[in-house]
Order: C-alpha cells, then structure tokens, then sequence
C-alpha cells in the first residue's frame, strides 16, 4: 500500500516496485479521481500487476476522509468531533474509526510506503493564525463582557488545528494499526520542511523570515522522525525505516498552459494608470472591487514539481541553483527505497542514522548502578525507612505494583509463602497489616494512591488520587467495570482476585527462575540466578515489577528493545 500514490514520489515508488512484480499496489491518495486515475496508468505500465485505488485524508477518521478540512471546521456538530478525535485519551472508537485503520482492515497489506507530506499537511493549518483569531475575539468578548458564537468557534478552530496532538495521535493510531494486521514494514518519506536549506531559506511562503509556519513544518518533520524511531524500537510493529529528502524534489512534468493557484486558474487582473490609488493614512490589503477583471488566466511555461508546487523557468532555475535548495529525482528517492525495502543499505535511512547516533546506556553507568543500589540500602536501614514509590515518574500502576508487592514481602516474607497462602487469605492478612500500620498506609494515601479495600466497595484515600485523572472534570460516574479499570491502573488492591492475579505471575516468574541450572553463567541469559541472588525467595519489589514489565507484555508492560 502507496499512500501518496499519486504525488511525484509515490508515484515513481509505485513505478519501481512494479519491476519487483508485486501481486498488488493498492495506490491511495487524498482524492477520489487522484487514485483511480493513477490506477488505469500503472494497470497500462503493468498489466500483470492489480492496482487497487483509495482514497481520503489519513489523519481523520474514515467517514471525514472526503470532506476538505475547511468545510468540517465550518459545521459545528463535525468540527466538534475533529477535535474531540485529536485531543480526549485514545479509545477503541476513535482507533476503529479512523481512515487508517479502515484501510488496513479492508487490505491487510504486507507492506506500507507512506509517502504523504505529513508535517505540511499538520504544520500548515498554522496554529499561529488560530492564536491571533482567539485573542482578536478573547478582546472583543472582554469589551462587551459575553462570550460570542465566534469566540466559542474560534476556539474550536483553534484547538482543532493544534498540531502535534495531531501527530501524536496520528502516531498513536499507526502503533495500534499496525500491530494489529500483518504489516512486515512502514516505510516513510519524510522532509526538512525546507528543502534542505537552513532557516535562511529565501522561500518562505510568508513575509516572516525564516516563517514560523515553515518552521513549525520543520518541526513537525523532525518530530515525526523521533516517533517513528520509538516505534520502531516498540516489540511487536513492523520494520520502521525513513528516508527524508534534503532537497527540492523535481520533476512531474514540464509544458505551456495555465498557471494553477489552489487548483484553479490564476485570472488575469489589470490596473490602468487612470486608476491609480493615492497611499493615505490607511492600506487596506484586499479591496475585491479594485482593478479590472478579464475573462482570461495567465499562461506561461512552467516545472511541475508535485506536491512542491508549480515553478516559472525564473523561479526554477534560481532554487536549483548550486547554493540554493538543488534538487533530487523522485525516481532516486524511489530506487534508495526499493533497496532499504529489499534489504539493503542506502546509507539515507533516518531512522538507522538516528539510532546510531542517539546516546545509549553505557557500561559506565551499567558498573555503577550496584553500587548506587547499595548506598540506597544501607540509607534505609540508616534511617529506618522503605523506599518503595514516590509517585514522581509514573504512572500510578508502577507505584501501585511496587506497593504490592512490599506488602506481600511485609506479611508473608517470602516467594514460597505467597504461593502457599489462598487469595483470601492474602486478601484478610494485607488488609490486617494495612489497618494497623500506620506508616504505610500514609506512605501509599500521600502520594495520591488509594487503597480499595477487600469487599471492593469501601477504600482509604486522602484529598488528591492519581487515578482516575481528567484535566475536564473531577466527578466519574462508578460502575463495577470502572473500579476494575481504576484498580488495575493505579490502585492498591486488597481484593481477592487481585491477589490470585498476583500468584499467577510469580508462579510463572518461579517457573522460569528453576528451569535455569545453577551452572549456567553463559551471557546467554539475564534473568540467571546470579540476577536473582542466592536466595531468589526474597521478594524484591524493583526486580519483580521490572520483571512483569519486560515479560508480561499483556498487561501493558513495556520491554526496551534497542540498548
């Protein structure tokens, strides 16, 4: 799958992949006519090869895909949604609706090439005008004191052109897409936002220079590599590769015809001499009744240099010039693709240079970790304190998961004991231990972790809880299915099933501990018994969560899998 399929580059992408005699290329493209057009001229070009066309805006959701931005920032009911569908907490709804994940199900493709000008696309609904158009209204409701229709519209606007909730959510329904169909490779062409140039760049599309939009483009791009470079070092997604053109990209097509603007047609527009205006104490920059209108449009002989935009002869020969942007072929950008796809090394990919290049862990900090470990330990037993969780680096269910298993080591002292004891009987016993320590029961209500209490409908919680969280509202509605939710993510759980939950992973956790031979020392292996220590019955909360994190990946844990 092509998106961008009909544009300069993912067109020639789709050109050099019909050499490779795929079995389809299903070419999507923001327009209805763009993919079915592009698809009747790769089926001529390649006969033995099924073209398949789609189409629609990949950042909405799929039933907003063929409706132009503007006009869903027009209707409030749409306008509403397109905001709500970037900035309230992913959901299943939202990730189901969307245009990706609609394309992806409906194909299932094995291989993606996105050759959308993404950062353009999030980057140029300019933030910075939305800003100027809140605080022109902000002004005038102050002078009334009411609040407008269109301040509550330019706030709307404004918050729906936000950019990088866009990308992250963008992002975000990518992770989850992806992981969930038989993608085998994401392969993104990217861009500087400035063809290459730094922020001296004589092209700025503004009068600013260098333009914040531009730059917010740039910044958008450079983002959007960085997440892709987390993802790709997600387990479970696809190969994640970018090759990001530092360059103007040239040519589609030369020839003599009408100059385009917005897809239309520039009109030929005079002023005689005789009309000539005075410059008084006020200019007004459009004025529709000024000049004389002809009912032809400029022609003249131009470069079509895709989505880069249309370029006089002037205007070409001056940003190809050495010194300036330069160009690239779009068929180089294609053929550098093709052979990271297949395999080999191009030395263009973003996201290898990125992660040779970012600083890792070290083996200096590796040597002094223990040593760190150690200094901690003896502090505690200096001062008579656990340090178990603080709550500053989150989320709630790390502390959550740290508590609970110090309360376990605090009532039964060892791995053997837990798994001897019944879930209802290590339900009564932490529950006991909680009521009469008071020590950790402020440890745990202080920094904002409630305690739900056996019966499951009583807890002990002091003014402020991490979960459930909204920056909207502190009012939530509870049903059974919530408190399932609210306990899992940031709750101590005193429930019985909480606890069977836990006999199920240090079983496991024991399990793989003595299938190891004492004899192995090899590097082969981490979690050794040199790892658990000679005696590994010892209920250590930071190795056991560390643990649940890097193997039990189904409850949201989260291995590192690049060091």
């Amino acid at each position: 799958m092509v998106w961008g399929g009909w544009g300069l580059v993912g067109s020639a992408i789709c050109r050099r992949l019909m050499i490779e005699n795929p079995h389809t290329i299903i070419v999507a493209s923001l327009r209805r006519q763009e993919a079915q057009s592009a698809c009747q001229i790769y089926a001529q070009e390649a006969p033995h090869i099924q073209f398949l066309p789609e189409w629609g805006d990949v950042f909405v959701r799929h039933e907003f895909r063929e409706t132009s931005r503007a006009e869903l920032l027009a209707d409030p009911k749409s306008r509403r949604r397109l905001m709500l569908d970037c900035i309230e907490k992913l959901s299943d709804e939202i990730l189901k609706e969307s245009t990706i994940y609609k394309l992806l199900e409906a194909h299932k493709p094995n291989l993606i090439i996105d050759c959308v000008n993404s950062a353009t696309g999030l980057a140029y609904q300019d933030s910075f005008t939305g800003s100027s158009r809140v605080l022109r209204e902000l002004d005038a409701a102050r002078e009334t004191g009411q609040l407008t229709d269109d301040l509550q519209t330019e706030i709307e606007r404004f918050l729906s052109c936000l950019v990088i909730p866009q990308l992250i959510r963008h992002i975000e329904i990518l992770k989850n897409t992806l992981s969930r169909f038989p993608v085998q490779s994401y392969f993104k062409i990217g861009t500087t936002g400035t063809g290459g140039m730094g922020l001296n760049i004589p092209y700025t599309h503004s009068e600013e220079r260098p333009s914040r939009v531009l730059m917010a483009k740039s910044a958008v791009g450079g983002a959007q590599s960085l997440l892709l470079m987390l993802l790709g070092r997600t387990p479970g997604g696809p190969m994640v590769k970018e090759i990001k053109p530092a360059a103007a990209i040239a040519w589609k097509q030369i020839a003599y015809g009408p100059v385009l603007k917005g897809g239309k047609p520039i009109e030929i527009i005079d002023c005689p001499t005789d009309q000539a205006l005075t410059l008084d104490d006020t200019f007004h920059s459009k004025m529709p009744e000024q000049g004389v209108h002809s009912n032809d449009v400029l022609k003249s002989v131009y470069i079509d240099t895709g989505e880069n935009g249309t370029f006089s002869y002037g205007e070409f020969h001056a940003l190809s010039s050495i010194g300036q942007m330069e160009f690239v072929t779009p068929e180089e950008i294609a053929e550098y693709s093709v052979m990271e796809i297949k395999g080999g090394t191009s030395g263009y990919d973003v996201i290898s240079a990125l992660d040779a290049s970012v600083l890792g862990p070290t083996y200096r900090a590796g040597a002094m970790r223990d040593s760190a470990l150690r200094v901690m330990r003896d502090l505690q037993e200096k001062h008579g304190v656990e340090s178990v969780a603080f709550e500053l680096l989150g989320p709630p269910r790390l502390s959550k998961l740290l508590y609970e298993v110090h309360l376990l080591r605090k009532v039964c002292g060892s791995l053997s004991a837990v798994l001897k004891s019944s879930p209802k009987e290590l339900s009564r016993k932490v529950e006991l231990f909680i009521s009469r320590d008071r020590t950790i029961r402020t440890q745990i209500l202080s920094i904002g972790i409630p305690i739900l209490m056996a019966d499951g409908k009583s807890m002990l919680r002091g003014p402020d809880v991490k979960i459930p969280s909204s920056k909207v509202k502190d009012v939530f509605k509870v049903t059974a299915e919530k408190i399932d939710e609210w306990a899992d993510s940031g709750w101590v759980d005193l429930r019985e099933s909480n606890f069977q939950q836990w006999q199920v992973r240090l079983k496991e956790m024991k399990a793989e501990i003595e299938s190891l031979s004492c004899n192995e020392t090899s590097s082969a292996c981490h979690w050794n018994h040199a790892y658990w220590g000679d005696d590994h019955e010892i209920l250590d909360p930071g190795k056991i969560v560390a643990w649940i994190f890097v193997r039990k990946e189904g409850e949201n844990g989260g291995m590192r899998i690049k060091r």
